[in-house]
């Protein structure tokens, strides 16, 4: 316990933390006079598992049973209270002790990164072959499993997705029958958006099988198959020419190993007048690398890379940067949401998976808030282009055009609401 002791006395400014440990001895960190958090560490190995490295310990040891965060709280408001206390050195104070063990780390990561063909599928089947059950519970309605755009933090989760589909494709700058080309298509419903407003052809390749299922089964019941095509491949086999290219939420999945081949092949792929729009989680500072937890049990070969990073290859392919958008705290707000439907559907989950799998995933969703929320995480949004005409000259055009989207239709209602009620 001494470890932890050390790591809680140095971390605990404000509020208070009461640990009691598997043997019923309790230790108090921080002033007090404010918000207190009671956890009970129900295992002997517990507070050495989770000094050695916060991020992977702790999730672990809430995940096996062997950390409880005391009612009236729960485990997202232990995550916060202590992210929240040591946001000035950042993920710093929960990442691996020891230069060495920070090294080998970042090696492990740079190999996990290296995303090859069938490890990249293999990948992408690890995190969005789950049950579709279990995206339906916690989702919006157009499963939108990307930062929703919240304009008004009041706002439900449904109108914060529909308004970040109108701000993306405002930036897009695209004019009615283009054909569009949506690498990492999620579960369709950007490529249906785009096609319902513009009447543009759209083929959405993804790695996940029941994704592209899922998408398939949308577009034939919307009646769009012809024009809004879905195939199961990897976007460095798809050939032919786009007028407009999008990628949202695929370049963590991509690697930075691969990030020339990623620029180089969309290049290819995109008309000499055409654009690229990418929105991706990123790193407000310099290059990092994913931690152990989030790649073991969540993103498999996944990283969040920096600006210059992205910056720094796509001009190697002779690519011109043309709008860069630093989207902050807008994800913290939808990973609240997303933790609180999963919490709504605690006994569905658990009767899915196991009590497990529910733990890991409240802590996946908590850990990802408190990074955008307390950390250097942001969104970027860039616009690509290969000749500089291709857009307006000023930005006017992206505002114009996503108030005429926003306007355009009304945010359906979540059809989970009612019963969670």
């Amino acid at each position: 316990m001494w470890l932890l002791d050390k790591f809680l006395t140095k971390a605990i400014r404000r509020g208070r933390l009461v640990v009691t440990n598997y043997n019923g001895k309790t230790y108090q960190y921080g002033p007090g006079g404010g918000d207190e958090i009671r956890i009970r560490l129900n295992h002997p190995k517990a507070a050495r598992h989770i000094a050695a490295y916060p991020q992977v310990g702790a999730g672990e040891a809430y995940m096996w049973g062997w950390l409880e965060v005391e009612p009236p709280h729960d485990i997202r408001d232990m995550v916060l209270f202590v992210t929240g206390n040591t946001k000035k050195t950042g993920d710093v104070a929960i990442q691996p002790k020891g230069p060495l063990r920070r090294f080998t780390q970042r090696l492990i990561a740079k190999a996990d990164g290296i995303n090859l063909r069938g490890k990249a599928r293999k990948n992408a089947e690890h995190t969005y072959n789950l049950t579709r059950r279990l995206y339906e519970l916690f989702l919006d309605e157009d499963r939108q499993y990307t930062m929703a755009y919240y304009r008004d933090t009041s706002n439900s989760l449904e109108k914060a997705q529909l308004d970040k589909k109108a701000h993306m494709a405002a930036k897009m700058n695209i004019k009615p029958g283009m054909k569009v080309l949506d690498i990492g298509c999620g579960w369709g419903g950007f490529a249906l958006y785009l096609h319902k407003h513009y009447g543009c052809e759209v083929l959405g390749v993804a790695l996940a099988p029941d994704q592209i299922a899922f998408c398939q089964e949308r577009a034939k019941a919307e009646g769009v198959e012809d024009k809004v095509k879905f195939a199961l491949m990897d976007y460095r086999d798809v050939e032919g020419q786009f007028d407009r290219i999008s990628s949202v939420g695929l370049l963590e999945h991509v690697g930075t190993a691969h990030y020339p081949e990623f620029f180089r092949h969309t290049s290819k792929l995109l008309k000499p007048d055409g654009v690229m729009f990418s929105h991706c989680c990123g790193r407000a500072g310099t290059p990092g690398f994913t931690d152990a937890w989030t790649r073991k049990y969540i993103f498999p070969g996944g990283y969040i890379p920096a600006l210059s990073e992205l910056v720094i290859e796509s001009e190697k392919a002779g690519w011109q940067v043309m709008d860069v958008e630093a989207m902050r705290f807008h994800y913290s707000h939808t990973l609240e949401e997303w933790y609180n439907r999963t919490v709504m559907h605690r006994e569905e989950i658990v009767d899915l998976y196991d009590e497990q799998f529910y733990r890991m995933w409240l802590f996946y969703l908590a850990g990802a808030e408190q990074s955008f929320r307390h950390g250097k995480m942001v969104n970027w949004q860039i616009v690509y282009v290969k000749d500089r005409a291709a857009i307006p000259m000023t930005r006017d055009f992206m505002y114009e055009e996503s108030e005429r989207l926003r306007e355009s239709e009304e945010p359906p209602v979540w059809h989970l609401a009612q019963a969670a009620e």
